[in-house]
């Protein structure tokens, strides 16, 4: 019988002031601290079979090229096959820039970053215990809310506001169920890994925070003594934490900010209380399954991109040229809408002269019957759904933004539809479906090597 064996470690990767903030189209700089940033990573072996799971606070807007870097690194420095080795942001919106870029604070802190993630996964490796695992599935209701609306004259927005009267209904639904993989260790600490779609932009503002990945951590290991708790993000690319229609207490601890999102710190408290509470319902209920093998692999796939329209073009450069030049008063638009146009802008002459299509790897780890499958990017939930549904599986766990960050991944309907996801893309029409049973087959090869 061979035996099953993982490792935890956790290293500080909080950035120095001044350095700019990720995640908008508008300039911010880093003006304190809320709480700090980490790299947590599980390092997992059984017989011959290595893995390595890096979760990572930051945006993730970095190149898939960055994070192959990243792998190749963990790689010579562990011994783990850089196609088992799992590095997938949380996407928290008040983390650093890291990957390429003419920045000095942003080359610094990307090789303190590159780094760092090496440390954390050979620290990882020297942790490793006899373990078993267990899994669950919870649910966590009223903190994820879908963000793409139909409103009243037909047309279809992101964001469009709270309490907005232009509201028609939602387009599509919540995937409110929390995963669960649950490591109890010989003689160390438990550890458990949470998996839950959902935006990391709560906080706002120009402090850095892990926002609420990082209180659901930090509520985990607080309510459960000896746990140590690893959180992956997923499929979160049409949802964020906006109730449009609040209610009672729904507002408290939220503040309208430039984009007409409400945001605020208490209520990524709030969201990370919830989800922790999710972990708490089913902790010890968990089904224990054998992990007789870890297995990782990735399958990179080609796929067309969202090539401008000729006649898009002169409107698309005035706008980014009004944008970059600081005038964004003179964009007819505001709020949500004002960032769209500027990103799909931006989408049109990046992608005037090509090229026509991009190599998007897909990534999976198997521990038994148990799989992750990481998308460099921002799935819809329609892909998250769809991918849990694979056969032959007792648990898919879907992350996003995992070895690479390429945009997002809408659902083909969402093209016809409208609304920032689908505007900004640099994916044509099909990612999803493509992504989809690519997955599958990606998880079907997996499954097959047991």
């Amino acid at each position: 019988m061979k035996d099953l064996q993982v490792g935890f470690a956790r290293l500080d990767i909080t950035p120095e002031l001044g350095i700019g903030i990720s995640g908008y189209y508008v300039e911010r700089r880093a003006e304190g601290v809320l709480d700090p940033l980490e790299v947590n990573a599980l390092a997992l072996a059984c017989g011959e079979g290595r893995c390595a799971l890096i979760s990572v606070d930051n945006c993730g807007l970095a190149p898939t090229s960055v994070y192959d870097r990243c792998r190749a690194r963990v790689s010579e420095e562990t011994g783990i096959p850089a196609e088992a080795v799992f590095i997938a942001s949380t996407h928290n919106h008040t983390s650093p820039y890291w990957g390429e870029g003419d920045d000095p604070q942003v080359e610094a802190y990307t090789r303190f970053l590159e780094a760092r993630i090496a440390d954390a996964a050979a620290l990882a490796m020297q942790d490793m215990k006899p373990a078993r695992m267990g899994t669950a599935v919870g649910a966590a209701p009223n903190v994820a809310f879908v963000r793409r609306f139909r409103m009243k004259d037909g047309s279809i927005r992101t964001n469009p506001g709270v309490d907005n009267p232009d509201i028609d209904h939602p387009i599509g639904d919540v995937d409110e169920r929390v995963n669960l993989l649950r490591f109890e260790r010989d003689g160390a600490e438990d550890i458990a890994l949470v998996n839950f779609g959902n935006h990391p932009d709560v906080v706002g503002g120009s402090k850095i925070s892990a926002d609420w990945p990082g209180f659901l951590r930090r509520r985990v290991e607080k309510a459960l003594d000896g746990v140590r708790c690893i959180f992956f993000n997923g499929a979160q690319g049409d949802v964020n934490h906006v109730n449009v229609h609040p209610v009672g207490g729904d507002g408290n601890d939220l503040f309208m900010d430039f984009d007409d999102v409400a945001r605020g710190y208490g209520h990524a408290r709030h969201i990370g209380n919830v989800i922790a509470g999710a972990v708490l319902q089913v902790y010890d209920k968990v089904c224990w399954q054998a992990a007789d093998r870890v297995q990782g692999a990735i399958r990179r796939i080609e796929v067309p991109s969202n090539r401008p329209a000729p006649g898009d073009l002169p409107l698309a450069r005035e706008y980014a040229a009004l944008h970059r030049a600081g005038r964004d008063a003179e964009i007819p638009f505001e709020g949500m809408e004002l960032t769209t146009v500027v990103a799909e802008a931006e989408r049109m002459l990046r992608l005037e002269h090509g090229p026509d299509s991009f190599t998007m790897p897909l990534s999976a780890v198997a521990i038994g019957d148990v799989a992750l499958v990481g998308m460099p990017g921002e799935p819809f939930t329609g892909i998250g759904r769809a991918l849990k549904e694979a056969p032959g599986w007792k648990l898919v766990l879907p992350c996003c933004i995992t070895n690479g960050y390429e945009g997002y991944f809408p659902m083909r309907e969402a093209y016809d539809e409208g609304g920032y996801e689908a505007r900004s893309s640099v994916y044509a029409t099909g990612v999803a479906e493509r992504i989809i049973d690519e997955g599958a087959a990606l998880l079907d090869g997996l499954r097959r090597k047991a």
